[in-house]
């Protein structure tokens, strides 16, 4: 029996030994293992578990907005379904693809391409109208309460789309963008980085079955929205005038600028053709150019500002100065040049006033070329005017050591240069404003989408270039242009002075290489009211019909303009009498 009690005792103990060691060695094992996972592998685990409770999702960008000087909405954006499949997991019959074929206006191949694509998504159309939405979604039976089974593999993400209120209104200033949203013309590509900033992520919280906990997280971000110095009600006065010279003289293009000659800020840009922002895949490349800083011609008379500032600066001439124009032409390097018409003795101001080549060469050869030159470059021939809008040229005019023979007689009146409307208006803002030469630029102001301001223009770079007293006289030769005995009495305005000049140039025939005998461009320049200018203007009609002077052609688009921009800016007449106030509705 004692024996038994000891075997017994023995068995115990020893289960008690094992038991105990089983224990410790569990424990030690617990103990490691809680090591390993709290020290060794702490850092991985814990990137492990921070990608199982968070949920990264991009933040929805949409480019901000563009308005007129006014407030004016130019550019917004609009939310639209887009359709997607998951070709993987796509059920559907023949007959459904070409019911939804007939839906979305394309061909059943092309829907059936996407489903050999083997793609998890593919794009099937985008930017869909609402009624399209509706009607694709009733088919597919994505709509509560449709009675057919819904179609596997098929599915709707929203986009934003850009939309322009005004169509056509300005549009080569505005720009537009692709499909997806990517930058292609005007201020949406030259402003491109503060219009859609970045998106980037935000992490959302979110429980073992994967559902979002956290709340109250703007999923949405704008880009800044941009104030344009335009004037919507200047940009469609403009515009339909435009359109008015193009039907009369069945013109191939034309272009008009409105600038304000003290700070450079574009009033109005407008060319023709044109074309519908919202209907870009409708428009030609030659109607998208925007003609007003991307296309150079010769300016003919207009660039007489050039040897005539230049003359009075100088002190080469005064405005009294004579010069006999009486044979109607003068030799220069073996070539003779004509005037349209022959005159006698002229005055200085004649000159100009008459718009005589005679007298300009005159000048010219008494001025040189290094002079003729050198005020060329001041006032921006041949550079940029570096105006804010991208596709901008710079125009040529040749260094005075490659001047030909006949080129002292071809450049004084506008040849043997190439120059764009923007850098012949900027030119004449500068004797408008009294001798400064002004950047052009037609933004305003950039803020955020909350109003904070980011951008406002500064014109570091405005400089004299002209004396007071030489912009002054020469002003007052301008504005004989447009009175009795000049060349442009249909540009003027009743009730306000006006000074401006004509232009009318020959093109280059391209098979001859010689001036062609019957396609012209014809353009006027000049400012209102001329002893206190609000508006600077220039209008170039290429190859109109009916008639090639830029007296006849330009000149009265120039009035029409002005006429109605005066009264929509409530600019009071000259001569006192009471103008009326113009209110212009789209």
């Amino acid at each position: 029996m004692a024996q038994k009690l000891q075997q017994g005792g023995g068995l115990s103990r020893k289960r008690v030994v094992i038991l105990n060691t089983t224990i410790i060695f569990g424990f030690i094992a617990i103990f490691l293992r809680l090591s390993d996972l709290m020290i060794f592998n702490h850092k991985l685990l814990s990137e492990k578990a921070r990608m199982q409770q968070e949920k990264s999702e991009d933040i929805h960008v949409m480019r901000g907005n563009i308005y007129d000087r006014r407030g004016r909405a130019l550019a917004v954006n609009m939310e639209l379904e887009s359709l997607y499949c998951d070709s993987r997991e796509v059920d559907i019959d023949g007959e459904k693809v070409k019911r939804l074929s007939n839906v979305l206006g394309m061909e059943p191949r092309a829907i059936q391409a996407k489903f050999k694509e083997e793609k998890r998504f593919s794009w099937i159309d985008r930017k869909l109208p609402a009624e399209t939405v509706a009607k694709v979604r009733e088919l597919l039976g994505m709509e509560p309460g449709v009675r057919e089974p819904g179609v596997k593999g098929f599915g709707f993400m929203t986009e934003s789309q850009r939309f322009y209120p005004k169509n056509e209104l300005a549009a080569h200033i505005v720009g537009n963008v692709g499909l997806d949203n990517q930058p292609l013309e005007g201020i949406e590509l030259r402003y491109d980085k503060y219009l859609k900033t970045s998106g980037g992520k935000v992490s959302l919280a979110r429980d073992a079955s994967g559902r979002v906990l956290s709340s109250g997280v703007n999923m949405e971000s704008r880009g800044d929205d941009i104030q344009l110095t335009i004037d919507e009600g200047l940009q469609y006065i403009t515009e339909r005038e435009l359109d008015k010279a193009m039907a009369k003289w069945r013109s191939v293009a034309a272009t008009a600028i409105v600038m304000d000659p003290f700070t450079g800020e574009i009033l109005a840009m407008a060319n023709r053709p044109t074309y519908d922002l919202n209907n870009l895949h409708r428009a030609n490349r030659a109607d998208v150019r925007n003609r007003s800083i991307t296309d150079i011609y010769e300016p003919g008379s207009t660039f007489k500002i050039v040897i005539g500032t230049a003359a009075l600066e100088e002190k080469v001439f005064s405005p009294n100065s004579t010069f006999d124009c009486s044979r109607g032409s003068i030799e220069v390097g073996g070539k003779v040049v004509h005037d349209a018409h022959r005159h006698g003795l002229l005055a200085f101001h004649e000159v100009i006033q008459k718009s005589s080549n005679v007298g300009s060469i005159m000048i010219g050869m008494k001025l040189g070329k290094e002079n003729i030159y050198k005020y060329a470059k001041l006032y921006g021939f041949g550079d940029k005017t570096g105006i804010d809008l991208p596709g901008e040229v710079s125009g040529w005019i040749k260094k005075p050591e490659r001047w030909s023979a006949t080129s002292i007689g071809a450049i004084p009146i506008g040849q043997e240069v190439a120059v764009t409307p923007l850098q012949v208006l900027r030119a004449y803002a500068t004797v408008a404003n009294g001798g400064f030469l002004v950047k052009p630029h037609v933004v305003s102001e950039i803020r955020t989408s909350a109003g904070l301001p980011v951008y406002s223009f500064e014109d570091t770079e405005k400089k004299r270039i002209l004396s007071a007293r030489t912009a002054e006289t020469f002003r007052d030769i301008l504005k004989t242009v447009v009175e009795e005995g000049g060349t442009a009495t249909a540009a003027a305005v009743d009730g306000n002075q006006v000074a401006g000049k004509t232009g009318t140039a020959q093109l280059v025939d391209s098979r001859t290489k010689r001036y062609s005998k019957d396609r012209y461009i014809s353009s006027f320049v000049g400012f209102v009211p001329a002893d206190n200018p609000k508006l600077a203007m220039i209008v170039v009609v290429y190859e109109p019909k009916g008639s090639i002077y830029g007296g006849v052609v330009a000149g009265p688009v120039f009035r029409s303009i002005a006429d109605q921009a005066l009264s929509y800016m409530n600019v009071p007449r000259d001569d006192g009498k009471e103008k009326t106030l113009l209110l212009v509705a789209r």
